[in-house]
């Protein structure tokens, strides 16, 4: 079967190779001029590996564990609120792997026969018809497919063609700062996995390793008009959080503004009623765009690509519109799940004043065993 795939980001090239490997004739279509993946870190939550295992891709990622015992939220002086046992998580489902997105991305992408990438192709329509769709590009068609995914990301233009009544993206009026660095020597390990959340502003300072040697570490805070650069918006988090754990302050002086990338939070304004239309099926954040603060927009793109080729796997022509219906009722309901799941998290921790402190109270309350059985449940998804 001829498979287009729209979109050369994590979960497209997931895909791609997927689709590859169970014997159809893919083309992988990207609008920028050459495959690759900037940014920071990445976290991959263990349903993100369960996925990238069943496409085969899974050996790579594995390598990067999380090796630490303690998670959970604290406050922004370090003290602890909800504490989470990862070990005793990793019992019960595997932990998160945390890495670097560039090296993901090649990692990925490496079992992709080059013949198959076709870059600077921008895809501003898709013209379906009985037999298949055809792919346009700058007015012309580039691609005829039994099939297409369309997993051009959180600001899909062809999620916005499949559904023009859609509201589409809705920002949240938050900004993430995400940096990374040589991790420090003689670094106390106690703040590694961990999230810092200030009940005054509503911001919030989360940890990761990446690898022995690196961190990586995010901002999440109030956003005030524009998205500033990423000098001025390092010098708002410097004074936000002047009176925070020092590690913080520390970490971000010592983060070089190239190093440093800035995004204004959106999400989906509501969900999609379906992840597929007739040959055409969404994936990632074309089709579940969510906040980061379940740390799952990756691990759901990879969830999408294994359904997609478990579901189009032994499948002919004439089967697409049904299996990519099958699809949906797979991953709809779960992704959407997610997706509200993340906005009540970021609601929770992006509280202020009274309710932050209740909310405060109320964590310090739960004891650490329920708390890291609700991980692992949430980790199982």
């Amino acid at each position: 079967m001829r498979i287009v795939v729209v979109g050369a980001g994590l979960g497209g090239v997931a895909a791609a190779v997927g689709l590859h490997r169970a014997g159809h004739e893919v083309t992988l279509v990207e609008r920028a001029a050459e495959l690759r993946e900037a940014g920071t870190g990445i976290v991959v939550m263990p349903n993100g590996l369960r996925a990238l295992d069943a496409l085969g891709l899974g050996e790579e990622v594995r390598g990067h564990v999380v090796h630490t015992t303690r998670g959970g939220l604290r406050d922004w002086r370090g003290r602890p609120l909800l504490v989470t046992d990862l070990g005793q998580a990793q019992q019960v489902v595997l932990t998160p792997a945390m890495i670097n997105r560039a090296e993901l991305h090649r990692a990925l992408r490496a079992p992709l026969p080059p013949g198959l990438v076709r870059t600077a192709t921008s895809v501003e329509r898709l013209q379906p018809d009985s037999t298949g769709v055809t792919v346009i590009s700058e007015g012309e068609p580039v691609a005829r497919a039994d099939a297409v995914i369309a997993a051009d990301g959180i600001g899909s233009t062809l999620r916005a063609q499949l559904f023009p009544g859609h509201p589409g993206l809705r920002r949240t009026g938050r900004m993430d700062l995400r940096g990374m660095l040589p991790r420090p020597p003689g670094m106390a390990p106690d703040l590694l996995t961990s999230q810092l959340v200030d009940r005054r502003s509503g911001a919030m300072f989360g940890l990761f390793p990446v690898g022995e040697d690196r961190l990586y570490w995010f901002t999440d805070s109030v956003l005030h008009g524009t998205p500033p650069g990423a000098d001025e918006a390092r010098r708002q988090m410097l004074s936000l959080m002047a009176d925070w754990h020092p590690l913080v302050t520390a970490l971000i002086e010592a983060t070089s503004p190239d190093d440093i990338y800035v995004d204004p939070i959106a999400r989906l304004a509501e969900p999609l009623p379906s992840f597929a239309t007739g040959r055409i099926a969404l994936l990632g954040d074309a089709a579940h765009a969510m906040s980061p603060d379940l740390g799952q927009g990756a691990s759901q793109a990879f969830e999408d690509a294994a359904a997609l080729t478990h579901h189009l796997a032994d499948a002919e022509p004439a089967d697409v519109a049904q299996r990519l219906l099958r699809y949906d009722a797979e991953r709809r309901p779960g992704a959407n799940r997610m997706m509200l799941a993340a906005a009540r998290q970021s609601r929770l921790t992006s509280q202020t004043g009274i309710a932050a402190w209740l909310r405060d109270m109320l964590l310090r309350a739960v004891p650490s065993r329920l708390a890291t059985r609700q991980l692992a449940a949430l980790w199982q998804v």
